[in-house]
């Protein structure tokens, strides 16, 4: 099972929040990192409300919709403003 974490970018949808995670890459030619970011729709069973910014954890899980491939674990206590 995968497990990862994400700022709360969008809640636009009813038990849907859009989860963005960044990681880093190195360039293979010149060997500088850096920074993408990907966007996931995370499904929130219970509708909570969070604030954009607000870093979550979320693992994945059977398809749920055509774009919903993963459910919410927890909020993280530590909030990114």
């Amino acid at each position: 099972m995968r497990v990862k974490k994400g700022i709360v970018a969008k809640q636009a949808q009813e038990k849907t929040i859009i989860v963005v995670v960044h990681t880093y890459k190195n360039h293979p030619k010149y060997h500088k990192r850096f920074r993408t970011s990907k966007k996931y729709h995370v499904h929130n069973e219970d509708n909570a409300k969070f604030e954009i910014g607000t870093e979550v954890t979320f693992y994945e899980t059977r398809p749920l919709s055509k774009l919903k491939k993963w459910t919410l674990v927890a909020p993280t206590p530590k909030t990114i403003k």
